[in-house]
Parts: C-alpha cells; structure tokens; sequence
C-alpha cells in the first residue's frame, strides 16, 4: 500500500495498513500507526510519532524542525493521536529544547488546510482548526475548542477547553475555558453555551457557568474579587473551578 513512487526511510516504522501516496517522502525516526493514510506529496520528518487511523492531506509537512533561530538540530519530537484529519498544506512543527522538546496533538480532531502549529504547543482532544488557523510556540489549546479560521493566538498563550473563536481572532492574552471569542484583539462575546449543551453539561451546570461569566467580565469587579465571591461555586460544581483555576493562573492575563 506503499506508492511506488513514494520515497520512505528504511529507519522509519510503518504499521499494518497504512497508505501512503505518490511522491510523499518520510523520513528517519517516523513512526506511523496502523491504518493511517498518507496522501501524495507529503512530507514526514523525525522525530516523528503518529498514531492509528490519521488521514493526512496532500502537500503537508509533518514534523519539520521548528522555526526558532534558537533551535540548532537537536532531536526534539513530534507526537500526534489517533484518528485525526490533517487537510491539505498543515504545517505542524517539532518541539525546542527550550520549550520541553515535544509538540503534542491530540486524538479525534480536525484541522483543515493551511492549519500551522509550531513548536512545543500542546493540542488537546476533538477540536476543530479551521482553515489557516495559526498556533505561535508554546502556546496550550485545550479540549473541544473551535478555532475558526485565520485565527492567530500569540506565544505562550492558553486556550482553555470548550473555547469557540470567531473568523479572524487574534489573541494576545490567555482565554479562559467555555468561552465564545471575537475580534482583533480577542473580546469575550459570552459563554459557549450551545456547545456546552450539546457535549452533555446540564442546564444546571451551565447557570452555574454563565454566573461565573458574569461576575468576571460583567459585575464591575476586580478579578480577585470576583473570585472570591466565586468560591462557594467552585466547591458545587468542578467546571467552575476550572474555570477560576484557569483565570487565577493565567500568566499572560486574561482576554477582557
């Protein structure tokens, strides 16, 4: 299932039923899972690991060294889950050593074309990166968020779970989880409250939630203030103190 025309290192580790397409080139130190596709033209370099049954898309490059004039060869890696759908021309780059050494992506997740994710970011599980979505190093996303397209988050940057971002948000500052995200620069529109629904949190975590929204972003509090008048909250329902956990440890502040 090899394209003749496909070049693959004999140091790299190919698993059962794995497709990989004309003029693709992977390199030493790729470790690719059972069931992958490989399209044509594409481009794996180590070290790389990716796990089973991804699809990854012509003319992308998976696991080049990282743009950082800092980097000078060292083997840094690349891991990727399960059962991702990497569109055409992604860009998804090693780690530094400076940053940990590893860029890590999740499982179940969609990235559509021209999606780039530099070096040392850490993806979580089931998002959604639409097309030209562009991730700085070191930056985290977490679970479920929906990045919409041209979207571009800052180094060092945080992006917590079940975010969704709006076309063409940029975002210089951490964004704390559940929230719904617009504009250049980043301002908070509320929570995600149909995605919320729709993954099964119940309407009385979500109330509990969208006080927590409001008494941040809305009451005319200081951050430390609200969150202390949270703190009954946060013992009722765990999603809140993801929440203020996530705003009380923001090291870049939050979005405002």
């Amino acid at each position: 299932m090899i394209h003749p025309q496909a070049i693959v290192d004999p140091r790299a580790r190919i698993g059962k039923e794995v497709e990989i397409g004309a003029f693709s080139i992977i390199g030493p130190d790729v470790e690719i899972g059972d069931g992958c596709w490989i399209g044509p033209h594409v481009v794996i370099n180590g070290p790389t690991r990716i796990g089973a049954k991804n699809k990854i898309f012509q003319f992308s490059s998976i696991g080049e060294a990282p743009q950082d004039l800092k980097y000078a060869g060292e083997p840094t890696r690349l891991e990727i889950g399960d059962r991702n759908v990497i569109r055409e021309c992604c860009t998804f780059s090693r780690g530094t050593v400076g940053g940990g050494g590893v860029t890590r992506i999740g499982s179940d997740s969609l990235f559509m074309a021209y999606v780039h994710i530099a070096h040392d970011c850490q993806v979580g599980n089931r998002v959604v990166f639409a097309n030209n979505a562009t991730l700085a190093g070191h930056v985290e996303v977490g679970d479920h968020s929906i990045l919409g397209g041209f979207v571009g988050i800052h180094q060092f940057c945080k992006v917590g779970a079940h975010v969704m971002l709006g076309v063409a948000t940029v975002s210089f500052k951490d964004i704390p989880p559940y929230l719904m995200v617009h504009g250049n620069t980043a301002k908070p529109y509320g929570l995600n409250v149909r995605g919320l629904r729709r993954r099964g949190f119940s309407e009385a975590v979500v109330a509990a939630l969208k006080e927590s929204y409001k008494k941040i972003y809305r009451s005319g509090l200081t951050v430390e203030e609200a969150l202390r008048e949270l703190a009954p909250l946060t013992v009722q329902y765990p999603e809140v103190a993801i929440f203020t956990d996530f705003v009380r440890n923001a090291e870049r502040g939050i979005i405002r």
